[in-house]
């Protein structure tokens, strides 16, 4: 376990999935944590971090809306005097072949999972250089990131540029004591994923050297690693979580 006993770590897209799994474990960690979503479910996630024994803060935010992520800020930073972490997490990933995508589809990607980033983490740093001290937290992914994967050039150009995004803020920021980081997940049980046919879900499992699909608790642990103290000295990374599956 890290130590982040009484840091203020606000993460985006946490009502499920891995957003979820990370909430958890920063609580588990000591950490106060800001749960935002747009879901509703952040009301549930923040239950979950009272009933570990944490605090949780639920608050809607859409990360496209750049004065909603400022408000959100405001927030947190009037109710708890800091912002120690922020990791952005929301995402979406819908499937669409390139030449049946349209001009909606493409910017709606972009919006939600480039400019999200760029929004919320821009509310946030101004508070984080206040204090000059900070953990940003960017979760990309292994496509666009790593690898490409058909059907989704969207998807992957956005996380692509999560990454080049992380590298030069991280050099930007590092005279203020933050640090920038990304994780690039590859296959993880979600809800998402186990949405899918049984049969997909099985062939992904066979090409995984590991022969299983990641959980959020994955991809959690090296969160709360890259919010501690203990990296301290790690800062434009990118660390790929996948089992293995694009060393193959």
């Amino acid at each position: 376990m890290a130590n982040l006993s009484g840091k203020v770590a606000i993460v985006t897209g946490a009502g499920q999935g891995i957003g979820r799994g990370i909430a958890l474990r920063l609580a588990k960690d000591g950490a106060i944590v800001i749960i935002t979503d747009i879901t509703g479910k952040e009301n549930e996630v923040a239950e979950e971090v009272r009933r570990l024994g944490g605090e949780g803060l639920a608050l809607r935010l859409d990360v496209t809306n750049g004065e909603m992520a400022e408000e959100v800020a405001r927030t947190v930073f009037s109710k708890y005097g800091r912002i120690d972490v922020l990791v952005n997490n929301a995402g979406i990933y819908p499937f669409k072949p390139f030449l049946e995508m349209t001009f909606e589809d493409w910017y709606r990607v972009i919006n939600v999972n480039l400019n999200g980033v760029f929004n919320v983490t821009k509310a946030v740093v101004p508070y984080m250089v206040r204090q000059r001290n900070g953990r940003i937290i960017n979760i990309a992914s292994v496509a666009g990131a790593v690898v490409g994967f058909m059907g989704l050039t969207h998807y992957s150009a956005s996380k692509a540029g999560i990454v080049g995004f992380t590298r030069a803020l991280a050099l930007e920021l590092t005279r203020y004591g933050i640090t920038v980081n990304a994780i690039a997940p590859g296959a993880i049980r979600t809800p998402g994923v186990e949405a899918g046919a049984e049969e997909q879900v099985k062939m992904l499992v066979n090409v995984i050297p590991m022969g299983r699909l990641g959980t959020p608790e994955d991809i959690a642990s090296a969160v709360a690693y890259l919010a501690s103290d203990e990296s301290s000295y790690v800062t434009g990374a990118l660390i790929i979580i996948d089992g293995g599956w694009t060393i193959t």
